[in-house]
């Protein structure tokens, strides 16, 4: 079929996985096996590479490549992009509302609820017409900040969440991880921001430039690259220090927020 063709090509083209890898290492610190995690990790990344498909769409963002290759509308058409976005964003919950991926239907619910929030008019979907609406607009700090929160943010923060739901974390426990999420969110928008500026097509797969041309509202078109670099390492400490109270066990994803912050692609 071709919606399931143009669908895998959307998903298994590569990509960081750095969601779902979120996911799954969030649940560890709860002693939750990859392999219990994955389905959530799964319809995580679903949601983010139809967000992806849709963004990509000349109403959207315009962009010809994505991952090193022809973006879904190109390789396919515009309304099979549309279709398969659509196709990708249902499976998710289809995923999530699975017994395999958590027996108890109380942590599912909490699941299929922090995504559809984290996807939606109040997540990723309200921060992409905030974006829109940016271009050619004069943004403060605090509104980049609200933008890129939802845009970027809140699908960065459901999947570290998602682990602690599916480890039973406690309260106190969840909110350290969202706070390390949102500071870990955030400090991706900006590295993203300094790639769009210093990167190049070969390492990250899709066109520069694309930001300033467009008059974008980033932190590096408000802060300059210095500043927003010194933004990027100060939110990579506030990750860090977030997942004090995990101790050694949180090792990996403390390497993950250096990742973040000094990544190339």
């Amino acid at each position: 079929m071709r919606l399931a063709e143009a669908m895998r090509y959307a998903t298994l083209g590569g990509g960081k996985r750095f969601r779902p890898f979120l996911v799954i290492e969030a649940a560890a610190l709860f002693g939750v096996p990859p392999l219990k995690a994955l389905d959530t990790a799964a319809a995580v990344e679903c949601v983010h590479c139809y967000s992806l498909v849709h963004d990509d769409l000349p109403a959207m963002d315009d962009d010809d490549f994505r991952r090193g290759r022809p973006t879904v509308h190109k390789r396919f058409d515009e309304a099979t992009a549309v279709l398969a976005g659509d196709g990708l964003l249902t499976i998710a919950f289809e995923i999530l509302s699975r017994p395999a991926t958590d027996p108890d239907p109380a942590a599912r619910m909490e699941l299929v609820l922090g995504l559809a929030r984290a996807a939606g008019w109040r997540g990723m979907a309200g921060g992409q017409m905030l974006d829109l609406e940016a271009q050619g607009r004069r943004y403060g700090l605090d509104d980049i900040r609200l933008m890129q929160a939802l845009k970027t943010g809140a699908l960065i923060e459901f999947s570290v969440d998602a682990g602690g739901i599916l480890g039973r974390g406690s309260p106190a426990e969840r909110a350290a991880l969202r706070a390390y999420a949102r500071a870990i969110g955030l400090a991706f928008q900006i590295a993203d921001d300094l790639l769009d500026v210093e990167g190049r097509i070969e390492d990250i797969g899709k066109a520069t430039g694309k930001d300033a041309a467009a008059g974008k509202a980033t932190f590096v078109s408000l802060l300059g690259v210095s500043a927003a670099r010194e933004m990027l390492s100060s939110l990579g400490r506030d990750a860090v220090e977030a997942l004090q109270p995990f101790g050694s066990r949180a090792a990996i994803l403390e390497e993950a927020a250096d990742f973040v912050s000094n990544r190339r692609s």
